[in-house]
Formats: structure tokens, sequence, C-alpha cells
């Protein structure tokens, strides 16, 4: 059977790294199962029981060299994968083999190993979050001056800028990498807790030495990197850390596909526009299209990853007593597709935050549009200022508004309010008194301000946390 005839992952095919790839292949998890194993032959031997130097060191020698077509064979017969992988390091360890996993139930290597994984996984998430709120940052701070409608109920309100909105889609993000960051340091091991979690089988091991046991779980934990562990297990963690481990991610491409509707809305307006490359084709039939197909996709890959959250709160509502093995299948899928999914989200999302275009004349001409009669009120306060009569002014500007919003809206023409108030001698102002009036700056109130103290006090503290690794690029896939 060729390569085109059967199911292909997108995910991997398509949208997520090599690297996020990587951290759940079979490779990746085998060698973990392997370190795991070393670690409990290494502890236990420094706790009293019988293992040589000579078996750890055979064991240490073929941790990499997994020998797949063994363990596929063994897990036909058996239907175990855990006791399958034994028995093909076994082949490769003979003086070790029967030290291997030693007192162990497979939870210790499945349910480590998945933890380990996800921290790993959790890792490059935050790396690649800080460059995309760094492009973002960076953007904002070049726009924060420029004025742009601000809109509610995707109607035209008061202004902002286009700084200033990026630090909307920022300030979701800060929220997603602060919670990224806290899972990565709460992380919990299952540790070494045995076949229901009480750790008999070690209290055994052990002659009944509660203390060596005690220590046997932490030393194991520390070697592996992770400290923290669950004090209670039954066979398995908790799954409840699974559904707050794709919680965070699912909060991430809420974050993201927000973001991407709003420059999608932009995009449509001609504001703001993602990159478009030379040769890219919009539309199959319609030749002059530009659509804005990164957003589109990282909107798509969002709800997919929000989607997976719900897989975690399904296994860890039904699971029964100790452990129930329906958890297995579906955490195979949901863990490493969830991460592939916010993988390829921030990678589309690096690409297209790192080549944001941003169109002035067209934004200037939107708010020349609108301001007029957001503007009439602070006009209406000079003129009575220098004398003239408020209610004959307000009656005025109300009856020019009625006038001119018919214009625009039945005859299609321009907003010539502004015209007709400096036209009008009852305003008592000259040209360039009103236009300094109506200057779009003067209604962005403390927008620029905002953008500078928010990215110096809250963006770049985050961002330098992971200072070494910024300046990442992304060419895509497809």
């Amino acid at each position: 059977m060729s390569n085109y005839e059967y199911y292909k992952n997108p995910l991997i095919e398509r949208y997520s790294s090599r690297e996020m790839s990587s951290i759940f292949s079979d490779m990746s998890k085998f060698t973990t199962w392997r370190k795991l194993w070393i670690a409990l032959a290494k502890c236990e031997k420094e706790l009293g029981i019988n293992i040589t130097d000579e078996q750890i060191q055979e064991l240490e020698k073929n941790a990499d060299n997994i020998n797949f077509e063994d363990a596929i064979k063994f897990e036909k017969e058996t239907r175990h994968d855990v006791m399958s992988h034994v028995k093909a390091y076994g082949l490769l360890c003979p003086s070790a083999k029967g030290i291997i996993h030693l007192g162990a139930t497979s939870a210790y290597v499945g349910d480590n190993t998945d933890v380990l994984l996800m921290k790993q996984a959790l890792e490059l998430t935050k790396v690649k979050l800080a460059n995309l709120m760094n492009n973002l940052a960076e953007f904002a701070l070049k726009y924060k001056d420029m004025p742009t409608l601000g809109y509610t109920h995707f109607q035209p309100a008061q202004l902002t800028t286009v700084g200033k909105r990026a630090c909307l889609w920022l300030q979701d993000l800060l929220l997603d990498f602060e919670e990224i960051e806290y899972r990565i340091e709460n992380l919990k091991m299952r540790g070494v807790k045995g076949t229901t979690g009480t750790q008999a089988s070690f209290l055994k091991l052990f002659n009944g030495d509660h203390d060596k046991v005690k220590r046997l779980d932490d030393m194991v934990c520390k070697s592996m990197g992770i400290e923290s562990k669950f004090n209670i297990t039954g066979q398995t963690y908790t799954r409840k850390q699974d559904y707050l481990v794709l919680s965070s991610l699912s909060s991430l491409a809420q974050s993201m596909h927000k973001m991407t509707n709003d420059l999608r809305l932009l995009q449509n307006l001609k504001e703001v526009e993602e990159p478009f490359e030379k040769n890219q084709i919009g539309s199959s039939a319609m030749a002059y299209k530009r659509n804005p197909m990164r957003s589109e996709r990282i909107s798509s890959l969002s709800k997919y990853v929000m989607s997976q959250s719900l897989n975690p709160a399904l296994i860890f509502s039904t699971q029964w007593f100790e452990r129930t093995l329906d958890d297995s299948a579906n955490r195979r899928l949901s863990i490493p597709e969830a991460f592939l999914g916010i993988d390829a989200i921030l990678e589309i999302g690096i690409n297209v935050t790192s080549g944001l275009v941003v169109y002035e004349n067209v934004i200037k001409k939107h708010v020349n549009e609108e301001l007029p009669f957001m503007a009439t009120e602070n006009i209406l306060m000079e003129a009575v200022t220098r004398g003239g009569d408020r209610q004959e002014l307000h009656e005025k500007i109300r009856t020019y508004s009625m006038e001119v919003g018919e214009r625009i809206k039945n005859q299609g023409l321009d907003n010539n309010l502004i015209d007709r108030i400096i036209s009008d001698p009852a305003f008592n102002m000259t040209k360039e008194e009103i236009l300094d009036i109506i200057d779009p700056a003067k209604f962005t109130g403390r927008a620029p301000e905002q953008v500078v103290d928010f990215i110096s006090e809250e963006i770049m503290p985050a961002v330098n946390r992971c200072k070494e690794m910024l300046g990442m690029s992304v060419d895509l896939k497809v």
C-alpha cells in the first residue's frame, strides 16, 4: 500500500511542527518508559534491593535501542502494551530482565510518561506563545498612536487606536501564558504507587519499611525532573489533571479564535490584512480575492482544540473507583492531538503577527466618515463658551446630523457635517479652530499611554522569561 492509500493525520502532515510531533512520537514515549525503568532500578538499588551495577549499565546501554518489532510481536500475543515492552527490553538486557518493572504497575510508566511529555509540550507551547506575544507587542507599540474606529456590537463607537486594539488580544494571551506557566509549575507525577495506589507491592519489596517506600517515591520523581507528585492515587493519577492541562490549551485556542475573528473582520474592512504571498490564490473562481486563509485556519483549528477539552472531562467524570480502562484509547488521541492542534495554531499565529499589513489611509477614511458625529458635543461646548446659545446650536447640529445621515444612507454621498458647521456663523469658529477640535488624536483618550504601560509593565516581563528563545520565524507547510 502506497503512502497515498491510507489516512494521514493533517495535524502532522499539514499543520503542526516537527518539534511537537516528536514529543508525542513512539520513540519519545518508549525511551521515556525505559528511563523510568532505569530510574526505578537505580533508586531501588540505592535503598537496598539486590540489583547490580552491571544490570543497570545494561539497561542504560539499551535505553534508546527500542526493538519495536519485538514489542509489536509481543503485544499481538499479550494484548498488553506495557508487558510487551518489558519483554522486548528484556531481550536486549538478559541479565537485567528479572528486575525490569520491579514492584510497578503499568501506570508507573504510562502515567508518569504522560506527565513528562505534557510538561515538554507545555514548555514548547509557552515558548511559541511568547514569540507570538512579542510580535503583537511590537505591533502594538508601532501603532499605539494611530486612531481607529472602536466598535461595540460591530457598530462604530468611540475612537481607540490600532495598537490599543492589539493589546486587547494581548491581555487575553497574557492570561493564557500565565495559566500555562502555572500548569508547568504544578504538574504532578503519579510516582511509585503500585497496583491500586496503596504501594503494597513496594512495602512487601522493602519488608514493611514505610520510610523506604516513601523515599523511593520521592527519589524516582526527583530523578525524572518533576519533584511534585500526587500523594494519593488509585491505579492512575486523577484524570482531573488531564482536564486542567487541556483546559489551558482550550483557553489559549479561545483567545486565538477571538483575535483571528477580529482580523478577519478588519480584513473585510480593508484596514488590517494578514500576509498574502505573491503567488497565493484566494479563490479558484474569483481571481481578485484575498481571503484571510491563515486567520481562518487558526479559527478552524481553535474549534478543534476547544472541543478536545471535553474528552478529559468525560473521562475523569466516568472513572470507576481506582480506575477503568476506558480512558486509555481516548487519551492516546485527545492529549497529543490537543497539543498538536495548539502548536499549529501558534505556528500560524507567529507567521501572521510577524507580517500584519496596516492600511492607514483606509483607517483614516473610516474615521473621517464617523468622527464628525462624535465630535459634535465638543464643538457645541466650545461654541457655547464663546457666547453661543446652547439650545439653538444643539438644534442646528441635530438638524444637520439628520440631513447628513439621509445624504449618506440614501444618496451614498460623503459625510459633510463638519463643512455645514464651518459655514454656519452661529458657531463663531474658524475652519482651523473646528478642525483642531476634531483632530482624531484628541478622541483616543489614554489609549497610547495604556499601550506603553501595559507592554512595559505586564507583557515584556512575561515574554522575557523566554528571552533566549525569541525571534522565532515560521514558514507554513501549506
